[in-house]
């Protein structure tokens, strides 16, 4: 538990009492003391360097092994330990029975080990016991983001830890990790071309896997999908990467279409194996399966059952549902034999997973039959919102199931793969939904890097590893705690409030969402390369005292908390807080100012000559100025993240346009500037004043000011347009009681964060105003829907009613009809026909 482990002061080194109730690990004079035995798995001793690096950074001495009787710290691999040290330890009262049922546990405690104290660590295999050694690590304040995050970890003179301290910890999920999607701008090109030079284009060294296994260690995580784009050299193909894997404890799996371990983009070649089509070539697609199950059936790896096309396409060679229902059957029975005769004789015993994603899903509803020992890993809609869960029988199956989540995503509606920009909330709301499915064999999160995804990414796997280390009131608290850990505790406090704002203006449109665009369209002659032009948005230069102007301001806001957070960060970390904070907050700000001053400058050319003609035409070159200017920001910031922040490590790792988008085009402005011009507006273009919400004959409010709510009913930090949203079980309701000066007809808007409704069914809310008959309301999308995308890239779903009111006090309540509703705001409006893009309301709690 993420929390929980800050407040575990654990820590080593020459040890004595220094009191009844302490315990000193490092007493600031002689090095760190250790034991371990030689009979050990190998991702012990990666552990031991990386800790052994941790503490030179933190105490500048290297730990040393020593005999187990004058050692501080002895640790103890369970699975491998003599039968007489087994005995040894449940004698001592450690649990030694709970401990080696659980895979990758670890137990820490100081024992009385005469003549005196140890702190002792048993794991219950390799990776526990690794993870109970940089369990040590974060005690003695390393943060796992050390080496990726260059984050300097502060001098310690003492390491000391109560002497009745004891800790056990185990994973809620059984494999968790990452997939590295969409790698060609980001992590590929910095390794090939900065970490590793001198490797063949387009290689994710085994340095660099190895780097990224190390970090999966200091985040408790065992498993990995490697990256499988067709630039990419397929993982299978990097010398040394699969032994990397291994040492570090790593499980290889594949994505959802990459069965039996191939990364078919890069290694299923048409003109040496014909087409990839099971129905036509069935002996040749085989024969590439069994080719690398023999190569890999010693290590310890998550299997991909079935097919689709080469890379995330259709299956090749069927047309109708019942040929592709025989098809995929014939494939998961042939794979099945395959793993059985290469792998392990009980195929029951190999780690198997089924992805019913896109079509597939499909597939499976209309009579395929998944043998119930393979996991079932249900997905999201790509935009974090969990698509199907298993249902009661399913949830039966002794595979059990799992999901694959998103972080960063390439395709339709559009892509966002510059920034991580995913609400802490929606990550906790989905997942612990997740859970409560019993999906808890497997969770892989898409990620296209790592530093960009650095917060969100350990959120999930803090989830992963311990369900209860958040929950939905506690959320701000974990947030909270670390930017503390990162960047020092006054820096951290002082951040809090502007990372909620970050996240709540990026809920209402994510950076790369700013264009109004969309991708993969499929009219070329309307949309040339399948994509739309960058168009005004929908945020009103007027209505509501001018909501573009205020959501430009609330940027501002966020970026001189920024800059003063800034000041108390330490020279050391200045790098830390540049990647993880400035450069995600300041080209957030930088890309909606483009594009809002962008639509500025376009709505003063009208093309028309007037009284106003001349001062329309300053305002015009001035918007015209923020706009260029904010479209170079972007550039600088990137220039100084890849060229000179932690003295060049990160070049080329951090690209501005990735895909080569139109949203990260120059502005579509009336007038272009020359540089001077620009320098000669911008002086003027400080913001004259505020833009306060006028709520013009409208009534707004947040969900979480209800009036009463009935049981069940969850308020979720970092969640929402409101950063408070209400999750609601079925039939449950919220009361909220208003006054009304206006009568007559108006229109009730209700936001619901646009989940799906992931048992099948429907997903409906009701409203009812002073107990009329309620309205009912449903927000399902099948499918990518027109609504869906609008959805999905608002952040919200929208559902309208009709009512007549009067003057006074009124009553309406909102009822969940189905599971997984989430109720986010409201808003009733006398004036019908505005063109508008928010509710009139601010987020809860996010003082600036």
């Amino acid at each position: 538990m993420f929390i929980r482990s800050i407040l575990f002061a654990v820590f080593i080194l020459n040890v004595f009492a220094v009191s009844a109730s302490n315990f000193i690990w490092y007493d600031g004079q002689q090095a760190i003391s250790y034991n371990v035995p030689r009979n050990t798995s190998p991702v012990v001793n990666i552990a031991l360097d990386m800790f052994a690096e941790d503490m030179k950074l933190v105490t500048g001495l290297h730990p040393k092994q020593v005999p187990s009787k004058h050692a501080a710290i002895r640790i103890i691999q369970l699975d491998k330990a003599d039968n007489r040290t087994q005995k040894d330890l449940h004698v001592a009262g450690i649990p030694v029975n709970d401990l080696i049922r659980k895979q990758d546990a670890f137990y820490i405690a100081v024992t009385d080990n005469s003549p005196k104290q140890q702190l002792l660590i048993v794991g219950s295999n390799g990776r526990g016991t690794a993870y109970g050694i940089l369990e040590l690590s974060r005690m003695a304040g390393v943060s796992p983001w050390v080496w990726w995050g260059d984050v300097t970890p502060r001098k310690q003179t003492q390491l000391t830890v109560a002497s009745d301290f004891k800790s056990m910890q185990s994973p809620s999920v059984k494999y968790r990790g990452i997939f590295l999607n969409d790698e060609d701008w980001s992590l590929q090109p910095w390794s090939w071309k900065t970490f590793e030079p001198g490797n063949p284009t387009g290689r994710i060294g085994a340095r660099t896997y190895k780097e990224i296994f190390k970090l999966l260690l200091r985040l408790r995580a065992n498993a990995i999908w490697p990256g499988m784009h067709g630039i990419t050299t397929p993982f299978y193909l990097v010398p040394g990467a699969k032994e990397a894997a291994d040492s570090c404890g790593i499980a290889i799996g594949t994505s959802h279409c990459e069965p039996l371990m191939r990364n078919n983009v890069g290694e299923w070649k048409v003109k040496e194996r014909g087409a990839y089509n099971y129905i036509t070539n069935r002996n040749s697609v085989q024969a590439y399966w069994t080719e690398r199950l023999k190569e890999v059936n010693r290590y310890e790896n998550m299997y991909t059952i079935g097919m689709r096309g080469i890379h995330d396409g259709h299956m090749e060679g069927v047309k109708t549902m019942k040929e592709k229902v025989n098809a995929l059957q014939q494939v998961i029975n042939d794979q099945r034999s395959l793993l059985s005769q290469y792998v392990n004789r009980d195929v029951t015993k190999i780690p198997q997973v089924f992805v019913p994603y896109k079509e597939v899903l499909d597939i499976m509803e209309n009579g395929l039959e998944v043998p119930e020992d393979i996991t079932l890993m249900w997905c999201d809609d790509n935009y974090g919102y969990m698509t199907r869960l298993s249902d009661e029988m399913q949830q039966k199956r002794s595979g059990g199931s799992g999901v694959y989540y998103h972080l960063s995503y390439w395709g339709r509606p559009h892509d966002y793969m510059w920034l991580c920009t995913t609400q802490p909330g929606l990550i906790y709301n989905e997942m612990k939904q997740a859970y409560d499915h019993n999906a808890r064999e497997v969770w892989i999160v898409n990620v296209h890097d790592l530093k960009p995804a650095a917060y969100d990414l350990e959120l999930f796997l803090d989830m992963a590893w311990d369900i209860n280390s958040v929950t939905g009131t506690t959320l701000n608290n974990h947030l909270e705690a670390w930017l503390c850990r990162e960047f020092g505790s006054q820096a951290g406090k002082k951040l809090l409030p502007a990372m909620l704002e970050y996240y709540r203006l990026c809920s209402i449109r994510k950076p790369e969402h700013m264009g109004w665009t969309q991708v993969e369209l499929s009219n070329r002659k309307v949309h040339p390369r399948g994509r739309s032009q960058v168009i005004n948005t929908e945020f009103s230069l007027t209505e509501f005292g001018g909501e573009l102007d205020r959501y430009l301001e609330s940027y501002e806001k966020v970026k001189t908390t920024v800059t003063e957070a800034e000041k108390l960060v330490t020279p050391d970390r200045k790098d830390a807080f540049y990647s993880h904070i400035k450069y995600q907050v300041f080209g957030a700000s930088a890309m909606a100012t483009k594009m809002l001053e962008a639509q500025r400058a376009r709505s003063y050319s009208m093309g028309q000559c007037d009284e106003a003609l001349w001062k329309r035409k300053d305002a015009m070159l001035t918007a015209c100025a923020k706009s260029q200017n904010a479209y170079q920001e972007i550039r600088r910031l990137t220039d100084y993240y890849n060229n000179k922040m932690a003295d060049g490590k990160w070049k080329h790792s951090m690209c501005h346009d990735p895909r080569d988008l139109y949203v990260f085009y120059p502005p579509i402005l009336p007038v272009g500037l020359t540089d001077e011009e620009v320098r000669n507006y911008l002086p003027t273009s400080a913001v004259a004043k505020e833009h306060p919400i006028k709520a013009d004959k409208c009534i707004a409010m947040n969900a979480c000011r209800y009036t009463h709510a009935t049981k069940g009913a969850e308020t979720i930090q970092a969640l929402g347009h409101s950063m408070n949203a209400v999750s609601l079980p079925q039939g449950s309701s919220l009361t909220f009681e208003f006054d009304c000066p206006w009568e007559g007809e108006a229109v009730l808007s209700t936001a619901v964060i646009p989940t799906q409704p992931n048992d099948k069914g429907d997903i409906r809310f009701s409203v009812s105003i002073d107990g009329e008959k309620p309205q009912i309301c449903s927000f399902r999308e099948k499918g990518r829907t027109e609504t869906w995308k609008q959805n999905v890239m608002r952040g919200q779903a929208r559902k309208e009613t009709k009512h007549t009111l009067k003057k006074g006090r009124h009553t309406l309540t909102i009822t969940a009809l189905d599971k997984h509703v989430v109720i986010d705001q409201w808003m009733l409006d006398f004036k019908k026909d505005r063109k508008f893009y928010l509710f009139p309301l601010e987020g809860e709690n996010q003082s600036l």
